[in-house]
């Protein structure tokens, strides 16, 4: 597929280049679609007449702009096996096509991409560009854990079953597209494979990169917020979608392997879901403490300020964190949580006892300070307990032996 908007001058030779390329180096059946994106020039008039003297070339157009509309729309309608696309610019040598296909047919990967990040890439573009993509790849490692190199090279290639599942689940319809297209892959338990292209940049780009940039941290946010939450049914996508073929024949495809295993991600999904609790937690402690500071003295402000948003805290880590609805556990949860909460307020308690003793009358900013201070220790031992002893999944009796519940399996899903 090549998508296209307002590319009536060079759609002709673009079109033909490939086709030459498909016809003399490819040895599958392949088809061509022209999907013009709403254009207002005369391409589809020109993808038409190619069409017409192209015997496999065909046309699709879409009546509004946006490459994820095109390729949902293109994509999800094909028979082919395999769908691939590229842009009308062939910044990316067409010739390596066939390398970034084969190990789909093959069946040992379901996604293919090319990199220009690589050491064998050979890349022509100016110095802003290649700064700025790879400082987005960057900000995707620790933000969305993502370990392909060149999310946004238009040069990619998947298996149509994958297709099939993924796409209706990619909400961007603009740049983002990629990215969060591989991102669902990824975190699915996909393979992924990546091919070092050689790329010379398309001076006549009419990408607005400011106005890219901040619809991409956006969408970053947005995916990141249903990867946290577990909106997505990646886990099942995954086990849907086997690949054949060994290790060692997936090393020698230069497959990106998934290198966290489903219990690193729940720990890092927990992690940050906690992390977000416990800030909102910290400010509510603290304007609490110092409502009652005046009032109630440094220890039983303390108290009963840690007392209020434990309750918060627990209950929003029990349904947020863990992943527990309902009434079930309830009151075992409320016991446990009640020696946690102990643990906390003695922490915090000896904190100002401490300040007491070497400062005396302390000024609020310094009982404060310690007070969030020994809270930062005790968030620590909170979410050890937590997670390995509150909230840890019990073992239940089956008649096929003895398996580990999880809340899912207690009528309390996810």
């Amino acid at each position: 597929m090549i998508p296209v908007y307002n590319e009536a001058a060079g759609l002709e030779a673009s079109v033909r280049a490939v086709c030459s390329c498909l016809t003399h180096e490819l040895p599958y059946t392949w088809r061509v679609t022209i999907a013009d994106n709403a254009s207002t020039d005369a391409t589809l008039e020109v993808a038409e007449l190619l069409a017409t003297q192209l015997p496999r070339v065909r046309v699709a157009h879409i009546g509004a702009k946006g490459r994820c509309r095109a390729l949902n729309a293109v994509w999800l309608a094909c028979d082919a096996h395999i769908l691939a696309y590229w842009d009308v610019d062939l910044s990316t040598d067409v010739s390596a096509r066939p390398t970034l296909i084969a190990p789909l047919v093959s069946g040992h990967s379901h996604v293919a991409i090319g990199t220009r990040l690589a050491r064998s890439s050979r890349v022509v573009r100016g110095a802003k560009r290649e700064f700025i993509s790879r400082t987005y790849n960057l900000i995707l490692r620790p933000s969305l854990a993502a370990h392909f190199s060149d999310a946004q090279c238009r040069f990619k290639a998947i298996r149509a079953d994958v297709a099939r599942q993924l796409l209706p689940l990619v909400q961007d319809t603009g740049w983002f597209f990629d990215t969060e297209l591989l991102i669902l892959a990824e975190r699915a338990g996909l393979r992924i494979r990546e091919v070092p292209v050689d790329w010379v940049d398309d001076p006549d780009s009419r990408v607005d990169l400011v106005a890219t940039a901040v619809a991409d941290l956006k969408a970053i946010a947005r995916v990141g917020r249903d990867l946290t939450t577990g909106a997505l049914p990646l886990r099942q996508i995954g086990q849907q979608l086997p690949l054949v073929g060994d290790s060692q024949t997936r090393v020698a495809y230069g497959v990106v392997e998934p290198t966290d295993s489903p219990a690193q991600v729940a720990l890092l999904h927990q992690l940050v879901r906690f992390a977000v609790v416990g800030i909102a937690s910290t400010v509510a402690f603290a304007l609490l403490f110092l409502l009652l500071r005046d009032p109630l003295g440094a220890q039983a402000a303390n108290f009963t300020a840690l007392l209020l948003t434990a309750i918060g805290n627990t209950a929003a880590n029990r349904h947020l964190t863990f992943g527990y609805r309902g009434k079930a556990h309830l009151v075992r949860h409320q016991g446990q949580w009640l020696v946690v909460f102990v643990v906390g307020w003695a922490l915090t308690a000896g904190a100002l006892a401490s300040l007491a003793a070497i400062a005396g009358s302390a000024p609020r900013v310094a009982e404060l300070s310690a007070l969030e201070a020994a809270n930062l220790a005790a968030t620590v031992v909170r979410f050890v307990l937590l997670r390995h002893w509150v909230f840890r999944p019990r073992a239940t009796a089956s008649s096929t032996g003895t398996r580990a519940a999880h809340p899912h399996h207690e009528g309390m899903p996810r």
